[in-house]
């Protein structure tokens, strides 16, 4: 795809002034036989015209001196040989450095706008897996950056999201994630399909900023403690999961609906979570006084206990995960009146 997009290109940039020197040559060389007759062949016109728009000017090759109107037609064909020539190499010109240029003027504003990213997610792979993650991010407006080291897979990707903010780097480098934002980061998401490079992101993303949750993608079992120890927050199986998936719509199919279409839906309710800000009040459900339209509260995380279903007179304290199911705007509209009453 990516190559048909640049045979176009090439092809829109170029058909007019190529057609524009081929038919200035083909009227300088019909119109110089005319001029020089018998005694010339097609060959010397041809070549008279060329080194008269390419001003080279050996000689007259087709003999002018007695032929006023054919220095005139000369000077014509000189005119607009040279005018198209120039206009012909400066499109090439343009175009070689457009490349160079359009890339570092989009590398430069790429830089700038992950510099000025606080709480954003790092995805780490943009193969099946990472593609999907970057879309759910995208549909709920969280921000992210991907880090790849296959050209094409970012080409593939950016011309479903022109304006995603992707990296070309070995995602298991240290220099990617700092220039990924990993300092800012809330998250990294390590997907590549390698389980081994996805230890190695853990690793790094842990040591660079210990504060980042990490989740890992692993295949293999003989993993899943390694990656565990060097650092990840949570470890995702996709075997295991699938067989879960599979399970879940065999005996609770209307429960495995409602959540397929819930994340199908980009639009659509999703299950949140909204931390309570530490230098929040402690106070009770009922008076937060928070519009409760907006979502629906399903459970309480408080340290290490679950609170399902809490009342009104469940005491809210600093540092509680509310879970609650909302939508994109619902959860910012949440965060941002508990941040407001802080």
């Amino acid at each position: 795809m990516a190559v048909e997009i640049a045979a176009q290109r090439i092809y829109q940039r170029f058909v007019t002034p190529t057609l524009a020197l081929l038919t200035v040559s083909g009227i300088g060389t019909v119109g110089y036989k005319i001029i020089g007759g018998e005694q010339v062949s097609w060959l010397d016109c041809l070549y008279m015209t060329f080194i008269t728009i390419a001003t080279i000017g050996y000689g007259e090759i087709v003999d002018l001196s007695h032929s006023p109107g054919g220095r005139v037609f000369t000077m014509a064909i000189a005119l607009v040989g040279i005018g198209v020539a120039t206009y012909m190499i400066s499109t090439l010109t343009a175009f070689i450095l457009e490349g160079d240029m359009n890339q570092a003027i989009r590398r430069r504003r790429m830089q700038k706008s992950i510099a000025a990213l606080r709480k954003h997610y790092i995805i780490c792979g943009i193969g099946r897996v990472g593609t999907n993650v970057a879309h759910e991010l995208e549909t709920t407006g969280r921000a992210y950056v991907v880090i790849e080291s296959d050209k094409e897979a970012i080409e593939r990707y950016l011309e479903k999201c022109p304006g995603a903010l992707c990296i070309h780097a070995d995602s298991g480098e240290d220099s990617a994630l700092i220039g990924a934002g990993i300092e800012h980061a809330a998250g990294v998401f390590a997907v590549t399909g390698d389980d081994s490079k996805n230890l190695v992101i853990t690793l790094s993303a842990k040591l660079l900023n210990p504060a980042a949750r990490v989740v890992a993608r692993c295949h293999e079992v003989n993993y899943i403690d390694k990656i565990r120890k060097v650092g990840a927050d949570a470890i995702v199986s996709p075997d295991f999961t699938g067989g879960m998936r599979i399970a879940s719509s065999m005996i609770r199919p209307q429960v495995v609906s409602f959540l397929d279409e819930m994340l199908r839906a980009d639009n659509a309710l999703r299950v949140e979570e909204v931390h309570i800000p530490q230098n929040y009040p402690a106070r009770t459900i009922g008076a937060l006084k928070l519009n409760r339209r907006d979502f629906i509260l399903l459970a309480v995380r408080a340290k290490d206990q679950w609170q399902f279903n809490p009342g009104e007179d469940f005491n809210i304290q600093p540092g509680n995960t509310l879970v609650v199911m909302t939508t994109p705007e619902g959860r910012k509209s949440l965060e941002h009146s508990l941040g407001a009453a802080a």
